[in-house]
């Protein structure tokens, strides 16, 4: 039955199968966390500053420590590092748990916890992303076990702020934690009941730092790879801190709740969702490199148009296209990226990835934070949105130069023939 759904086609694989119905349920934990501490952060100083510093802490970890993790990714034996990631973010969750059943937690509590959680999720994402290929028997279903990862995480998106903002609303923040912590178990009892080759660790002569300038230098000197990244760089420092400010929206914008949160959340998930199904049914990476510029104009311009509304359904249909345009932009940049890069630096190649992303997104925490403060959040998003904008289109004036360079590569491992065309 899988076999016959394109859309599905990478579910074939017994151990992509496994990781991911028990992902699945460990990140609809993850989003119920994700909302219930924003909305608690806020709940306990009404700032949107310290909205953006709590993000700014929890993820800086991944400037100074993810080129390392991709060095040490490449070393070791992923699974078990994967395994060992979930363990310790399972352990950051029961902690805030039980500090919120015994009602100490505090603000420095979230900020040292923050850090912690950064430090796993900097090792975590290299580890992950390495690991993914291993699951699939065929290389031709990774472009699909990609999107679908992407679908996946989308699916909690949705539900994950759905169910966090009618539980903080009807029982509190503790509860929404407490699901988190509890959701680990899945992921665990999947990744317990893989079955995966026996991974060959080269012990290398070279040194660490040799590794690490030698993975800075490739994804440097190599076009696409170096495009796609400063790009995402950029919209991540100016475009994807909005996502912080949502409990300002919903409680002073539009004079909500949690739910409202909830449902503004759930509006961008449905976007992104839509954005990573449409690309798990491409049967080709042809042509996503002109989609990465097409999904960076379309976040951009949403954002603008998200600054500029008043009315909560109106910002919640704009949340739709923003979302759709963030999630093409981020998996057809994975996609293009697992399928160009050579094995041997796929874990230092994912880290500078995880770096982009995650790595600039604390700074644009930090600094819509402090906008916000200065010329209101309205006015802090526009200026996000504006910068996407101009972003994306310096972008496409380089994609001429960046199909030149992955061409030859594309033919060399059998991904394209030598006589196709990409438009």
């Amino acid at each position: 039955m899988i076999e016959k759904l394109v859309i599905l086609r990478s579910l074939k694989n017994r151990n992509y199968r496994l990781y991911f119905s028990g992902q699945g349920i460990s990140l609809i934990g993850t989003w119920i966390q994700i909302i219930a501490m924003s909305w608690l952060v806020y709940d306990l100083t009404n700032s949107a500053f310290m909205l953006g510093l709590i993000g700014f802490v929890s993820r800086i970890p991944t400037i100074f420590l993810a080129p390392f993790a991709g060095v040490i990714v490449d070393r070791y034996n992923k699974y078990k590092l994967l395994f060992l990631t979930q363990i310790l973010a399972m352990i950051q969750a029961v902690i805030i748990t039980v500090l919120l059943f015994l009602n100490v937690i505090q603000i420095w509590h979230i900020l040292v916890l923050g850090v912690f959680l950064g430090i796993v999720n900097t090792f975590d994402m290299p580890v992950r992303q390495s690991l993914v290929i291993k699951m699939i028997d065929k290389s031709e279903d990774l472009n699909n076990a990609i999107a679908l990862n992407s679908a996946m995480v989308n699916i909690a998106r949705l539900i994950g702020p759905t169910i966090a903002g009618i539980l903080v609303a009807a029982v509190g923040e503790k509860y929404c934690f407490l699901i988190n912590a509890l959701s680990f178990i899945a992921i665990l009892a999947t990744l317990a009941m893989m079955r995966l080759p026996a991974e060959t660790i080269v012990r290398k002569q070279k040194g660490h730092i040799t590794e690490l300038k030698e993975g800075f230098k490739y994804v440097w000197n190599f076009v696409p790879i170096r495009y796609i990244l400063l790009l995402l760089s950029v919209v991540s420092l100016m475009g994807m801190p909005f996502q912080v400010l949502m409990p300002v929206f919903a409680k002073d914008i539009f004079h909500g709740d949690s739910r409202i949160f909830g449902f503004l959340m759930a509006a961008f998930g449905t976007g992104a969702l839509s954005g990573a199904v449409y690309l798990a049914s491409r049967t080709t990476v042809l042509g996503l490199g002109k989609k990465i510029a097409i999904a960076a104009t379309v976040f951009g311009a949403g954002l603008v148009l998200f600054s500029l509304s008043k009315n909560v359904y109106i910002s919640m249909f704009v949340l739709v296209f923003i979302g759709i345009g963030m999630m093409m932009q981020l998996t057809s940049s994975n996609t293009i990226l697992q399928t160009l890069v050579d094995d041997d630096k796929r874990g230092r190649v994912m880290s500078f990835y995880g770096m982009a992303f995650f790595g600039m997104v604390p700074f644009g925490n930090l600094m819509a934070g402090s906008l916000s403060d200065l010329i209101g959040v309205t006015n802090t998003i526009l200026v996000g949105g504006i910068g996407v904008l101009i972003c994306a289109a310096i972008y496409s004036t380089k994609l001429p130069e960046i199909r030149k360079a992955a061409r030859p590569i594309y033919i060399r491992k059998d991904i394209i023939r030598e006589e196709i065309i990409e438009e």
